[in-house]
């Protein structure tokens, strides 16, 4: 039977109409659904591809919200969850133990980024979502001075164009307008450091000199506030849902001596960032520093299910060690430690301790790098950067950085559909395009990635 029988194409389309009369999607303007954002049921995966419930196939380049690392169904991952679901699926982790929320620790600890003369990470505390991850390093840091008497320490420093999650802790420190402002009225106070983004350096300035710049205007700011801070908050490397703006390592260090001089803890929000993406296990290794607190998530269990781990130091979790219980940290989430998910997890740390997954991602980002070299030359083109498995496009009014084309055009979804209907999802940043496929993908598909890529933006800019 061909994928464009009526019978294939009729289901397809009646499982449209039943997701819209009773799902509410994220990240979404619904009244779009389903003429001007198509909405493409899937029936299952296969290693980089998602299959339609029409037939279709398609690449997805985006690894489905960046975090499916080893490919969609992966055996291997897929037999751990099935395995631990035979004995056990879930329990409170509130005064009981289980051996996947044990082992998970012991290995994530072990990885994790270390820096020389700083006592290593030594707890994990767990949460089900990148966003409440978040939560939970926000309200540790202030619950953590707070316990100490340290009552003026209530503001949080992030990057301007940063974004940490929808919750309203997560969106209190984040400064993308199109998910902050509606809830300006109800986030706590966050104070706002210039971005070290090197798209946003002056004409001749290097990227490493952009980040010195910025970490001078952060000194500034923390000068200013001296003693009221808890702790700055920050994606190293790359602001992933602010347009996969990419900065030098050089602002990360600076960063760590920063809040060292003020006593200000660093959270690294590595949801997206972490376990490969950039070119090491985590985005902090490139600078040599270790956070206070790191953010996990995402690729975290191979992109099989949720579950987010914050990872922390002895000396921040003997702060809530007290008699008293206002004292503890009593954050909780009903699906914490969740066995299912930790298995998920361990099986995909495994898959990175019995293959060279870095070395063969830096062979697949060097490919990519190849393919996409050409983009650069194409008269919307403003932008082509690359932090290993992230590569992103900007597109601009002539090609011009300081000249963004008229949002009210939407070249952004065009091209997404553009792609969309060429087999590739390619699922943009406003104007901004990006590759962000699972690490199973091979060169024939980067290939077909690379052309699409190419089509899509030309279609979508000829009116430009």
């Amino acid at each position: 039977m061909s994928i464009h029988d009526a019978a294939i194409l009729d289901d397809a389309g009646r499982w449209r109409s039943r997701d819209l009369a009773v799902l509410w999607h994220p990240c979404t303007q619904m009244r779009e659904h389903p003429d001007t954002l198509p909405l493409v049921p899937i029936e299952r995966g296969e290693g980089a591809w998602l299959i339609g419930r029409d037939g279709r196939r398609y690449l997805d380049a985006v690894s489905s919200w960046w975090t499916n690392l080893f490919g969609h169904a992966e055996p291997r991952i897929a037999r751990a969850i099935a395995t631990q679901a035979g004995t056990l699926e879930q329990v409170i982790l509130a005064g009981f133990s289980h051996a996947p929320a044990v082992e998970l620790a012991e290995k994530l600890l072990a990885i994790a980024p270390r820096q020389a003369g700083r006592d290593p990470l030594a707890k994990v505390f767990y949460a089900d979502n990148g966003s409440a991850g978040v939560e939970v390093a926000l309200k540790m840091a202030f619950h953590w001075f707070r316990n100490r008497g340290e009552d003026r320490r209530t503001k949080f420093i992030a990057l301007e164009n940063g974004y940490h999650g929808e919750t309203l802790g997560a969106l209190a420190v984040g400064d993308v307008p199109l998910y902050r402002r509606v809830y300006a009225p109800l986030l706590a106070e966050c104070l706002f450091a210039p971005s070290p983004d090197s798209y946003l350096a002056e004409p001749g300035e290097t990227a490493a000199a952009c980040a010195e710049r910025a970490a001078d205007a952060l000194r500034d700011l923390l000068d200013r506030h001296a003693g009221s801070v808890c702790a700055l908050i920050l994606e190293p490397r790359v602001q992933c849902a602010g347009g996969m703006r990419m900065h030098d390592p050089a602002y990360l260090r600076r960063a760590r001596e920063l809040c060292d001089a003020h006593g200000v803890f660093l959270i690294a929000d590595e949801i997206a960032v972490g376990f490969g993406r950039t070119g090491t296990m985590f985005a902090s290794e490139q600078s040599g520093v270790q956070p206070d607190l790191l953010c996990l998530s995402k690729g975290l269990t191979g992109g099989f299910l949720p579950l987010a781990a914050v990872l922390t130091t002895q000396s921040i979790y003997d702060g809530f060690l007290d008699d008293s219980r206002e004292r503890a940290f009593l954050h909780s989430h009903s699906y914490t430690g969740n066995p299912l998910a930790c298995a998920a997890a361990l099986a995909s740390l495994a898959i990175f301790a019995s293959g060279d997954v870095l070395a063969r991602n830096h062979a697949t980002a060097a490919r990519m790098a190849a393919l996409a070299a050409p983009l650069a030359g194409l008269p919307h083109v403003a932008d082509v950067r690359q932090a290993g498995m992230i590569l992103a496009i900007e597109l601009a009014q002539g090609g011009d950085r300081r000249t963004p084309l008229d949002p009210a055009l939407r070249v952004g979804l065009h091209a997404y559909r553009a792609a969309l209907a060429r087999g590739v999802v390619l699922r943009p940043l406003g104007d901004i395009l990006y590759w962000m496929p699972p690490y199973c993908v091979d060169d024939e598909q980067l290939q077909l990635l690379a052309r699409v890529t190419r089509e899509a933006i030309e279609e979508a800019t000829a009116c430009a």
